[in-house]
């Protein structure tokens, strides 16, 4: 057989199959031929020899660089894991690849939805693109990621809550050359809430040339009934009618008769929890055995039409169009970078309902009842989570938890319940009655029995991350009980006993419209973002439209003129004019982009350091810590915000201390203050000790504390590289 290199097969089925151990057919000698790049890695560990705090930590409106590389080159794989505790975090997470120096991401996308999961869940894929091991907490991507001059992934926390662990790997080649046949990757998120009537649901709508290559599907149920009659389309270089059209959602992910949880090389639902009122469904489907070429454009996409049903349960139609909450993510290669993308919904206006409460259950202990159990809370419990925990006598104990509920609406409950050895099952009833029970008549093949869902808590061993869909039920205002009854237990648990690390309440909209869509972000076509000029007008753009608007379109323009980065300086003084909006979420904004410009009013951010909304303080932090030594002005209110009740605050001043640098010297007694704080948390702890060491000889006051921390076991080897740092010694690193 004629030799061919790596980049030439990189889009033929054989090769791509060759990747899985055994199943090389086009030649068996391939593994043992010499290879004509050089391998690489970055990755989250450490530079310091000494210290094993090899992961990132990621503030809310940060932006991490996870690799910045110069090609010729290509990705080939990456892995990640996230220790985390706010509810969806795989959504709030934002994922972008950007090649060649080109301004606009080539992949934009959700963390999670990336890799094959929607929802911001946590489950296992096994598929040959994408792996998720671990319960789904080991991501692994196995998407060619060709690039000419450079390659710059980024993840962004658009979340509430600082990402305390983020561990990653990068692997990459290098090439001499890529042949000029090599499309680059492309991968690109949007949702409607709901789909829209008259309209079919578009996963991708492009001009260009080059092949489609996978779609992952989420759907959240808004009515009763199979939601997946609907038939995938692609219409292919401006047709007039679809090249492929299928016969059904099941079928187009290559299953048949509904969809259930399973995965394979080319397609999988992760996610399937049947055809209930909120129930939700993820699948995935990779066209690498059969890509989809097109010369000018393709337009994909899914009619969203099912089964509905009556009030009193009975079938209305079985093929009429539905409204319920689709998003996606479209992969590709193409020529050339695509910059005709309109930009995806930011951060909580990804979830489901756009909106989600994530109650510290832990907190309500004290109004806790139980029957044929005791309640209490274990602390720290797999990787910082905290759990309400009831140690339960056997089958018919029960937890009851008061919910606050402050507005009166339909509301999705998700639990994120924890599973271990000695746990056993459970159901969930609000106010007495149980929750998740099916209401239908006959209506399709497969209905499962009536009763409330049933919770199988049974691991062998501590997992707390599952999110459990309860149900969605009408709630008035004011308190109701949440209860959890035993059931019975896996034969192999050696106990009944139940734990539930949080409770998110998500309020469905009043009215089915149009809510957070990605067309909600649609201002105008870009085919030109790279050009500073055109950059220019749009920047304009928002800005006169932030002149203008009120309410979610001054907070959309706000957040979008961060997206500029640097070259978003121009709007600094709108930015800066905005904090003084009387609207908290308003001044986030502002604080958050400039944090990501890297500028800002340092007297206006300190004023923001002493805000009432913790997240603004944090925020403000941030931006102190873009804004580098010239934050110095800043440096006694920032030793000051090391006592922040919050943790999240107290990492995002350390942190800035240590970006202002040797100016921040006179911080050194309070960074000191918090290494000799017993109860202090592990990762102020290490801000701390990073600062000082960044700080460097001015830092001086915190040497006896430091010297005493080196006396003791377990920091000692850290603490003795930052003492070596401050007194201008050198340190070993990797790099």
């Amino acid at each position: 057989m004629q030799r061919l290199t790596a980049i030439a097969l990189l889009f033929n089925v054989i090769p791509l199959i060759a990747q899985i151990p055994g199943t090389n057919v086009s030649d068996a000698l391939d593994l043992a031929r010499l290879k004509n790049y050089s391998s690489a890695r970055v990755s989250s560990s450490n530079r310091f020899v000494a210290s094993n705090d090899d992961s990132k930590r990621i503030m809310p409106g940060e932006t991490l660089v996870m690799a910045d590389l110069h090609g010729p080159g290509m990705i080939t794989h990456i892995w990640l894991t996230v220790a985390h505790n706010e509810f969806a975090w795989p959504r709030l997470l934002r994922l972008r690849v950007y090649y060649d120096g080109y301004k606009t991401p080539s992949v934009d996308a959700p963390l999670g939805d990336f890799f094959a999961v929607g929802h911001g869940a946590e489950r296992g894929v096994e598929s040959a693109m994408i792996h998720n091991g671990s319960f789904g907490r080991a991501r692994n991507s196995y998407w060619p990621m060709p690039y000419r001059k450079s390659c710059r992934i980024t993840v962004t926390n658009e979340g509430h809550r600082l990402v305390p662990m983020f561990y990653y790997h990068v692997d990459y080649r290098n090439y001499a050359k890529l042949p000029a046949d090599v499309g680059y990757f492309h991968a690109y998120y949007r949702q409607e809430r709901p789909a829209r009537k008259g309209r079919n649901y578009e996963f991708l709508n492009i001009q260009g040339s080059g092949h489609y290559v996978g779609t992952v599907m989420s759907v959240v149920q808004t009515q009763v009934s199979w939601f997946g009659e609907g038939d995938d389309l692609f219409y292919i270089d401006g047709s007039k009618k679809p090249q492929i059209l299928g016969t059904g959602s099941e079928d187009y992910f290559n299953e048949a008769w509904g969809l259930r949880d399973t995965s394979s090389l080319w397609f999988g639902t992760p996610i399937a929890e049947g055809e209930k009122l909120g129930s939700r469904l993820t699948g995935y489907r990779w066209h690498i055995p059969d890509p989809i070429p097109f010369t000018k454009s393709i337009w994909a996409g899914i009619e969203h039409s099912g089964w509905t049903s009556n009030p009193d349960g009975s079938v209305r139609s079985g093929f009429e169009e539905r409204y319920d909450f689709f998003s996606s993510v479209a992969f590709w290669y193409q020529q050339g970078v695509n910059e005709g993308l309109s930009e995806p919904p930011y951060g909580y206006e990804r979830l489901p309902f756009g909106n989600a409460t994530q109650l510290t259950i832990q907190n309500a202990l004290k109004d806790v009842t139980t029957e044929k159990g005791k309640a209490s809370v274990q602390k720290e419990v797999d990787w910082a989570k905290d759990l309400l925990f009831l140690e339960a006598q056997g089958v018919g104990a029960k937890i009851n938890i008061p919910i606050e509920i402050a507005e009166e609406g339909q509301y999705e409950l998700v639990g994120l319940i924890a599973q271990a050895p000695d746990y056993g099952d459970y159901t969930a009833l609000m106010d007495g009655v149980p929750m998740n029970v099916d209401p239908r008549q006959a209506s399709t093949s497969e209905i499962p029995p009536p009763g409330p869902e049933i919770y199988y808590n049974y691991l062998p061993e501590v997992y707390v991350a599952k999110d459990r869909a309860l149900g969605m039920v009408d709630l008035s205002k004011g308190r109701h009980i949440l209860t959890f009854v035993c059931t019975g237990k896996d034969s192999r648990s050696f106990g009944y006993n139940f734990g539930l690390n949080d409770i998110v309440l998500e309020k469905m909209p009043d009215a089915a419209t149009d809510n957070g869509s990605t067309a909600d972000y649609e201002i105008v076509k870009e085919p030109q973002r790279r050009d500073p000029v055109y950059r220019g007008r749009r920047l304009s753009f928002y800005l006169n439209r932030l002149a203008k608007a009120s309410g979610k379109d001054r907070i959309r323009s706000l957040l979008a003129i961060g997206e500029f980065g640097k070259d978003g300086k121009a709007a600094v003084p709108a930015l800066n004019g905005a904090l003084s909006d009387p609207s908290a979420e308003v001044r986030s904004a502002a604080v958050s982009s400039l944090a990501k410009i890297g500028a800002g009013s340092v007297p206006a951010l300190i004023t923001a350091l002493k805000d009432d909304n913790p997240e603004l303080r944090g925020l403000a932090a941030l931006a102190l810590k873009s804004i580098g030594a010239a934050a110095a002005p800043a440096v006694s209110e920032l030793a000051a915000a090391l006592s922040d009740k919050i943790e999240a605050v107290r990492i995002g001043a350390a942190d800035a201390l240590g970006a202002i640098g040797p100016a921040a010297s006179a911080a050194a007694p309070a960074l000191a203050a918090r290494l000799a704080d017993k109860t202090e948390g592990r990762f102020v702890f290490r801000s701390s000790l990073q600062s000082l060491g960044m700080i460097g000889p001015g830092a001086k006051a915190a040497l006896p504390q430091l010297e005493e921390m080196a006396r003791q076991t377990g920091p000692d080897r850290i603490a003795a590289q930052t003492i070596r740092l401050i007194e201008g010694k050198p340190v070993a690193t990797y790099y």
